[in-house]
Protein backbone atom coordinates (compact mmCIF):
# COMPACT_ATOMS: atom_id res chain seq x y z
CA UNK A 1 0.00 0.00 0.00
CA UNK A 2 1.35 3.45 -0.84
CA UNK A 3 2.42 5.34 2.27
CA UNK A 4 3.05 9.04 2.80
CA UNK A 5 6.21 9.28 0.62
CA UNK A 6 4.56 7.50 -2.30
CA UNK A 7 1.41 9.61 -2.04
CA UNK A 8 3.50 12.78 -1.80
CA UNK A 9 5.41 11.67 -4.91
CA UNK A 10 2.10 11.23 -6.75
CA UNK A 11 0.93 14.66 -5.54
CA UNK A 12 4.02 16.33 -6.92
CA UNK A 13 3.69 14.46 -10.21
CA UNK A 14 0.04 15.46 -10.59
CA UNK A 15 0.77 19.07 -9.71
CA UNK A 16 3.51 19.20 -12.34
CA UNK A 17 1.73 17.28 -15.10
CA UNK A 18 -1.74 18.81 -14.76
CA UNK A 19 -0.83 22.51 -14.92
CA UNK A 20 -3.57 24.21 -16.98
CA UNK A 21 -5.33 20.85 -17.44
CA UNK A 22 -8.99 21.49 -18.27
CA UNK A 23 -11.18 18.40 -18.06
CA UNK A 24 -13.06 17.86 -21.30
CA UNK A 25 -14.51 14.47 -20.50
CA UNK A 26 -14.42 11.72 -17.90
CA UNK A 27 -15.35 8.04 -18.08
CA UNK A 28 -15.93 5.89 -15.00
CA UNK A 29 -15.39 2.22 -15.81
CA UNK A 30 -16.13 0.91 -12.33
CA UNK A 31 -18.85 2.62 -10.31
CA UNK A 32 -17.47 1.71 -6.91
CA UNK A 33 -14.37 3.79 -7.61
CA UNK A 34 -16.54 6.81 -6.79
CA UNK A 35 -17.32 7.11 -3.09
CA UNK A 36 -19.11 10.48 -2.95
CA UNK A 37 -22.85 11.04 -3.04
CA UNK A 38 -24.33 10.85 -6.52
CA UNK A 39 -21.77 8.33 -7.71
CA UNK A 40 -20.17 8.43 -11.17
CA UNK A 41 -22.77 10.79 -12.63
CA UNK A 42 -22.13 13.45 -9.99
CA UNK A 43 -18.36 13.04 -10.41
CA UNK A 44 -18.63 13.50 -14.16
CA UNK A 45 -20.85 16.56 -13.85
CA UNK A 46 -18.64 18.06 -11.14
CA UNK A 47 -15.31 17.61 -12.93
CA UNK A 48 -16.28 18.16 -16.56
CA UNK A 49 -15.27 21.60 -17.81
CA UNK A 50 -13.16 22.39 -14.74
CA UNK A 51 -9.49 23.33 -14.62
CA UNK A 52 -7.44 21.28 -12.18
CA UNK A 53 -5.72 23.62 -9.74
CA UNK A 54 -3.50 23.19 -6.70
CA UNK A 55 -2.98 19.67 -5.32
CA UNK A 56 -2.68 19.04 -1.58
CA UNK A 57 -2.13 15.95 0.56
CA UNK A 58 -3.56 15.04 3.96
CA UNK A 59 -2.28 11.72 5.25
CA UNK A 60 -2.76 9.40 2.28
CA UNK A 61 -5.55 11.48 0.73
CA UNK A 62 -5.00 13.66 -2.33
CA UNK A 63 -7.16 16.70 -3.10
CA UNK A 64 -7.23 19.08 -6.06
CA UNK A 65 -8.93 22.45 -6.20
CA UNK A 66 -11.23 22.83 -9.22
CA UNK A 67 -11.60 26.18 -11.00
CA UNK A 68 -13.78 27.66 -13.74
CA UNK A 69 -11.12 28.18 -16.48
CA UNK A 70 -11.92 31.78 -17.39
CA UNK A 71 -12.99 33.38 -14.12
CA UNK A 72 -10.85 31.18 -11.83
CA UNK A 73 -13.89 30.76 -9.59
CA UNK A 74 -13.49 27.79 -7.26
CA UNK A 75 -15.97 25.07 -8.13
CA UNK A 76 -15.27 22.36 -5.59
CA UNK A 77 -12.64 19.77 -4.81
CA UNK A 78 -11.63 16.48 -6.40
CA UNK A 79 -10.45 13.93 -3.82
CA UNK A 80 -8.57 10.65 -4.31
CA UNK A 81 -7.31 7.82 -2.11
CA UNK A 82 -5.05 5.24 -3.77
CA UNK A 83 -5.70 2.56 -1.12
CA UNK A 84 -3.68 -0.62 -1.80
CA UNK A 85 -2.94 -0.62 -5.53
CA UNK A 86 -4.35 2.58 -7.06
CA UNK A 87 -2.09 4.55 -9.38
CA UNK A 88 -2.33 7.29 -11.97
CA UNK A 89 -0.97 6.93 -15.48
CA UNK A 90 -0.32 9.66 -18.01
CA UNK A 91 -1.09 8.91 -21.66
CA UNK A 92 -0.19 11.75 -24.04
CA UNK A 93 -1.55 9.76 -26.99
CA UNK A 94 -4.60 7.47 -27.33
CA UNK A 95 -4.01 4.02 -25.84
CA UNK A 96 -6.35 1.12 -25.09
CA UNK A 97 -7.14 0.77 -21.36
CA UNK A 98 -6.01 -2.27 -19.43
CA UNK A 99 -8.61 -4.39 -17.61
CA UNK A 100 -7.77 -2.70 -14.29
CA UNK A 101 -8.57 0.80 -15.56
CA UNK A 102 -11.23 2.42 -13.35
CA UNK A 103 -11.43 6.08 -14.41
CA UNK A 104 -10.29 7.93 -17.54
CA UNK A 105 -10.00 11.73 -17.79
CA UNK A 106 -9.18 13.71 -20.96
CA UNK A 107 -8.32 17.32 -21.70
CA UNK A 108 -9.09 19.21 -24.91
CA UNK A 109 -5.78 18.13 -26.46
CA UNK A 110 -6.70 14.45 -26.14
CA UNK A 111 -4.16 13.78 -23.38
CA UNK A 112 -5.42 11.30 -20.81
CA UNK A 113 -5.00 10.88 -17.07
CA UNK A 114 -5.91 7.32 -16.20
CA UNK A 115 -6.65 5.77 -12.79
CA UNK A 116 -5.68 2.10 -12.67
CA UNK A 117 -6.40 -0.05 -9.62
CA UNK A 118 -5.85 -3.81 -9.65
CA UNK A 119 -7.54 -4.46 -6.28
CA UNK A 120 -10.30 -1.89 -6.83
CA UNK A 121 -10.14 -0.38 -3.33
CA UNK A 122 -9.15 3.12 -4.51
CA UNK A 123 -11.75 5.86 -4.18
CA UNK A 124 -12.61 9.26 -5.65
CA UNK A 125 -14.85 12.04 -4.39
CA UNK A 126 -16.35 15.23 -5.77
CA UNK A 127 -16.85 17.88 -3.08
CA UNK A 128 -19.25 20.56 -4.37
CA UNK A 129 -18.53 24.23 -3.79
CA UNK A 130 -19.90 25.28 -0.41
CA UNK A 131 -19.53 21.83 1.17
CA UNK A 132 -16.84 21.18 3.76
CA UNK A 133 -14.28 18.71 2.48
CA UNK A 134 -14.34 16.45 5.55
CA UNK A 135 -18.14 16.18 5.43
CA UNK A 136 -17.77 14.42 2.07
CA UNK A 137 -14.38 12.73 2.50
CA UNK A 138 -15.25 11.58 6.01
CA UNK A 139 -12.00 9.71 6.61
CA UNK A 140 -10.25 13.05 6.98
CA UNK A 141 -12.07 13.60 10.28
CA UNK A 142 -10.19 10.73 11.92
CA UNK A 143 -6.64 11.61 10.94
CA UNK A 144 -3.97 12.49 13.46
CA UNK A 145 -1.37 15.22 12.85
CA UNK A 146 0.99 15.21 9.88
CA UNK A 147 4.50 14.00 10.79
CA UNK A 148 5.98 17.27 9.49
CA UNK A 149 3.63 19.49 11.48
CA UNK A 150 4.35 21.21 14.78
CA UNK A 151 1.49 19.23 16.33
CA UNK A 152 3.47 16.00 15.98
CA UNK A 153 5.88 15.98 18.90
CA UNK A 154 7.11 13.86 21.79
CA UNK A 155 4.74 15.52 24.32
CA UNK A 156 1.83 14.92 21.93
CA UNK A 157 2.72 11.23 21.58
CA UNK A 158 3.21 10.84 25.31
CA UNK A 159 -0.27 12.20 25.98
CA UNK A 160 -1.87 10.30 23.08
CA UNK A 161 -0.31 6.97 24.05
CA UNK A 162 -0.64 7.34 27.82
CA UNK A 163 -1.63 4.02 29.36
CA UNK A 164 -1.67 2.22 26.00
CA UNK A 165 -0.70 -1.45 26.17
CA UNK A 166 -0.56 -2.02 22.42
CA UNK A 167 2.80 -2.18 20.69
CA UNK A 168 4.48 1.00 19.52
CA UNK A 169 4.53 -0.52 16.01
CA UNK A 170 0.72 -0.85 16.07
CA UNK A 171 0.41 2.72 17.37
CA UNK A 172 2.48 4.09 14.49
CA UNK A 173 0.19 2.36 11.99
CA UNK A 174 -2.88 3.99 13.56
CA UNK A 175 -3.81 6.92 11.32
CA UNK A 176 -5.54 8.64 14.25
CA UNK A 177 -2.15 8.85 15.97
CA UNK A 178 -0.08 10.07 13.02
CA UNK A 179 -1.30 10.50 9.44
CA UNK A 180 0.43 8.77 6.56
CA UNK A 181 2.89 6.39 8.22
CA UNK A 182 2.67 2.74 7.26
CA UNK A 183 4.42 -0.60 7.67
CA UNK A 184 7.67 0.13 5.84
CA UNK A 185 8.45 3.46 7.47
CA UNK A 186 7.29 2.35 10.90
CA UNK A 187 9.87 -0.46 10.84
CA UNK A 188 12.60 1.83 9.54
CA UNK A 189 11.94 4.66 11.99
CA UNK A 190 11.79 2.32 15.00
CA UNK A 191 15.17 0.88 13.97
CA UNK A 192 16.71 4.33 13.61
CA UNK A 193 15.29 5.33 17.01
CA UNK A 194 16.61 2.12 18.64
CA UNK A 195 13.17 1.07 19.91
CA UNK A 196 11.88 -2.51 19.78
CA UNK A 197 8.60 -2.67 17.83
CA UNK A 198 6.86 -4.82 20.47
CA UNK A 199 7.44 -2.32 23.31
CA UNK A 200 4.20 -1.13 24.90
CA UNK A 201 3.41 2.29 23.48
CA UNK A 202 2.39 3.73 26.84
CA UNK A 203 5.70 2.78 28.47
CA UNK A 204 8.02 4.82 26.24
CA UNK A 205 9.55 7.81 27.97
CA UNK A 206 9.77 11.34 26.59
CA UNK A 207 13.36 10.94 25.35
CA UNK A 208 12.49 7.76 23.44
CA UNK A 209 9.45 9.43 21.90
CA UNK A 210 11.57 12.41 20.89
CA UNK A 211 13.98 10.06 19.09
CA UNK A 212 11.05 8.32 17.43
CA UNK A 213 9.52 11.58 16.16
CA UNK A 214 12.86 12.71 14.74
CA UNK A 215 13.52 9.31 13.18
CA UNK A 216 10.11 9.10 11.49
CA UNK A 217 10.45 12.58 9.99
CA UNK A 218 14.00 11.83 8.83
CA UNK A 219 13.07 8.50 7.19
CA UNK A 220 10.05 10.04 5.46
CA UNK A 221 12.15 12.93 4.13
CA UNK A 222 14.71 10.51 2.71
CA UNK A 223 12.02 8.41 1.05
CA UNK A 224 10.23 11.41 -0.44
CA UNK A 225 13.55 12.45 -1.93
CA UNK A 226 13.95 8.96 -3.37
CA UNK A 227 10.46 9.05 -4.89
CA UNK A 228 8.99 6.40 -2.61
CA UNK A 229 9.73 2.72 -2.18
CA UNK A 230 10.41 -0.18 -4.52
CA UNK A 231 8.74 -2.56 -2.04
CA UNK A 232 5.18 -2.11 -3.35
CA UNK A 233 3.16 -1.94 -6.56
CA UNK A 234 3.49 1.84 -6.43
CA UNK A 235 4.35 3.64 -9.68
CA UNK A 236 4.45 7.35 -10.37
CA UNK A 237 2.71 8.97 -13.36
CA UNK A 238 5.53 7.93 -15.67
CA UNK A 239 5.43 4.28 -14.52
CA UNK A 240 8.55 4.46 -12.35
CA UNK A 241 8.64 3.15 -8.78
CA UNK A 242 10.73 4.65 -6.00
CA UNK A 243 14.37 4.17 -5.04
CA UNK A 244 14.10 3.97 -1.25
CA UNK A 245 14.12 0.15 -1.17
CA UNK A 246 17.87 -0.04 -1.62
CA UNK A 247 18.37 2.14 1.45
CA UNK A 248 16.22 0.11 3.86
CA UNK A 249 17.93 -0.94 7.08
CA UNK A 250 15.53 -3.66 8.27
CA UNK A 251 12.42 -3.87 6.10
CA UNK A 252 12.40 -7.13 4.08
CA UNK A 253 15.96 -7.91 5.19
CA UNK A 254 15.02 -10.98 7.26
CA UNK A 255 18.09 -13.06 8.12
CA UNK A 256 20.50 -10.56 6.62
CA UNK A 257 23.11 -8.93 8.87
CA UNK A 258 22.16 -5.70 10.59
CA UNK A 259 23.97 -2.82 8.93
CA UNK A 260 24.98 -1.53 12.37
CA UNK A 261 25.87 -4.59 14.49
CA UNK A 262 25.88 -7.54 12.07
CA UNK A 263 23.22 -9.51 13.98
CA UNK A 264 20.61 -11.17 11.72
CA UNK A 265 17.48 -9.11 11.14
CA UNK A 266 14.40 -10.77 12.64
CA UNK A 267 10.85 -10.88 11.31
CA UNK A 268 7.73 -11.30 13.41
CA UNK A 269 4.05 -10.37 13.19
CA UNK A 270 2.53 -7.61 15.27
CA UNK A 271 -1.12 -6.75 14.90
CA UNK A 272 -1.30 -8.91 11.79
CA UNK A 273 1.53 -7.02 10.05
CA UNK A 274 5.03 -8.22 9.18
CA UNK A 275 7.59 -6.48 11.36
CA UNK A 276 11.35 -6.37 10.81
CA UNK A 277 13.83 -5.44 13.51
CA UNK A 278 17.24 -5.99 15.09
CA UNK A 279 17.08 -7.49 18.57
CA UNK A 280 20.52 -6.06 19.44
CA UNK A 281 20.11 -2.47 18.24
CA UNK A 282 16.46 -2.19 19.27
CA UNK A 283 16.01 -2.87 22.96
Amino acid sequence: MPELPEVETVRRGLADRLKSFVIKDIEVLRDRAVASQGGPQALRLGLRGQEVGEWSRRGKYLMAQLHEPLTRTRNGVWGVHLRMTGQFQWHPKPAAPCRHTRVRIWNHEGEELRFVDMRSFGEMWFVPRGSSIDSVITGLQRLGPEPFSEDFSAPYLQQKLKGSTRSIKAALLDQTVVAGAGNIYADESLFTAGIAPHRKAGELDLLELKRLCSSLVHILEISIGAGGTTFSDFRDLEGVNGNYGGQASVYRRTGQPCLTCGHPIQRTRLGGRSTHWCSVCQS
